[in-house]
């Protein structure tokens, strides 16, 4: 007969048995300092859709440097990079313009203090379809082209046809920083806004496709993602008496290309040592072999 156990004594019973269990549960994993293996970094990484292939080049390459350290990629356009960046919800926000006042307020507000860093140069082609005989334009004509005023390609040297214009959507940075520097010529005073019939694409895809498509359309996408053997490049000038300079990764490097600019990462004024060395990692030379390897132009090492 087995004897009843009550009182106190089954109280005793009851942690040994607690404790025994404790001993055989598995344990958090623990640096080695002797091994190198540690504790698994998650990075979320987030924004510009222009960076999201660089992006995830980078976080593959860096895996293989740092397995110890995982990096989520995901695009959605600058604006939501930095969105979640404000929230607190991303480390790194992926951006193609720089962030607004009202955006750096707004974190600030959210004591989220955003730090910027340079990670890679875009030349921002313009393509046409490979039909289209317009071999180039100048910032003027693209102004006034996607604004609405010029609305033919004869007026510009081409066939007797309406102009399809083809657009990133309003959440995208290279949107934004197309509207600003291209439709209004980098003049703060200049209202100017995209032409209404101006088709809306959420993706480079969507403006590669259209481009492809339709013999009569004209876009702009980050040079990264433009194939001449199946999209047309229209040589730019700042006027008609500036040289036309078709968009590549020396005319962007060397500034002969009028539609470079800066593409960024931005982290959070708590500098976390592990973000810190990745975006370092990205600025330094391996990086930036990546960022030429994808077509767009690398730093200055110098």
């Amino acid at each position: 007969m087995v004897p009843r156990i009550t009182g106190p004594l089954l109280w005793m019973v009851a942690l040994c048995l607690l404790a025994t269990l404790s001993g055989c549960a598995p344990r958090p994993a623990q640096a080695d300092a002797g091994s190198g293996v540690g504790l698994q970094r998650a990075i979320q990484n987030k924004g510009s859709d222009t960076l999201v292939n660089l992006a995830l080049a980078w976080a593959e390459r860096y895996r293989e440097i740092r397995p110890d350290v995982s990096i989520a990629v995901t695009g959605g356009g600058s604006g939501t990079g930095i969105a979640a960046l404000i929230n607190g919800t991303v480390d790194i926000a992926n951006a193609s313009r720089q962030m607004k006042t009202s955006e750096i307020e707004d974190a600030q507000a959210n004591d989220v203090h955003p730090v910027e860093h340079i990670v890679a140069i875009d030349a921002l082609a313009i393509v046409v379809n490979q039909e289209n005989p317009v071999e180039r334009l100048t910032v003027d004509q693209l102004a006034d082209m996607f604004a609405g005023r010029i609305t033919n390609w004869k007026e510009v040297g081409g066939r007797d046809a309406p102009i399809i214009l083809v657009s990133r959507e309003t959440n995208s940075g290279t949107h934004v920083y197309f509207l600003e520097e291209v439709v209004r010529k980098g003049k703060k005073e200049n209202k100017d806004i995209f032409a209404p019939q101006t088709l809306l694409m959420p993706s480079s895809v969507g403006i590669t496709s259209e481009v492809q498509r339709n013999p009569n359309a004209i876009g702009y996408d980050g040079l990264g993602y433009v194939d001449p053997a199946h999209e047309k490049l229209i040589a730019v000038a700042v006027d008609a008496s500036a040289p036309y300079v078709l968009p590549s990764v020396a005319s962007g490097s060397d500034g002969s290309y009028p539609i470079s600019r800066p593409l960024y990462m931005y982290t959070t004024g708590a500098q976390d040592p592990t973000i810190l060395e990745y975006v370092d990692w990205i600025r330094g030379p391996e990086g930036q072999a990546i960022v030429a390897e994808l077509g767009f132009v690398p730093l200055s090492q110098e």
